[in-house]
């Protein structure tokens, strides 16, 4: 299955927006609570409210362009930045380890979550996260 991927374009600097996806801080004020430490191989929670504690490992830090982690067992989540012109930043999300053939944790198959987490990720990324890095 193809993975997710949302682009925006930030009136921020990519120093802002790199606080805002490579600290717990951060990713806590436009996502969700965690214990996330930009240290690779470095496990840590995200608190995902009703559906309860996702572990999660670091995959990847290379300040200040991109971060990396999995999410549960079978997701691998990353925050890519391009630094443009005029104070601004290139975020993109790429959500990705989605297979028809799996079910979640929760035994829901990938086919149906995916799509749910696709438009939820519409509204993080395009209003949660602007309104965060642009405020």
């Amino acid at each position: 299955m193809q993975e997710i991927r949302k682009t925006v374009i930030l009136n921020a600097p990519i120093e802002k927006v790199w606080k805002a996806v490579s600290t717990s801080e951060g990713i806590a004020a436009w996502w969700m609570a965690n214990t996330f430490e930009p240290i690779v191989g470095q496990d840590f929670i995200l608190h995902a409210g009703q559906f309860g504690d996702s572990p999660c490992k670091v995959t990847e830090i290379d300040p200040p362009y991109r971060v990396g982690f999995n999410w549960g067992k079978d997701w691998h989540l990353s925050f890519e930045l391009e630094k443009l012109e005029d104070a601004k930043t290139e975020f993109t999300l790429v959500h990705s380890g989605w297979d028809e053939s799996k079910v979640t944790e929760f035994g829901q198959p990938h086919s149906v979550i995916r799509g749910i987490m696709d438009s939820g990720w519409e509204g993080i990324v395009n209003k949660s996260l602007v309104n965060y890095v642009e405020a």
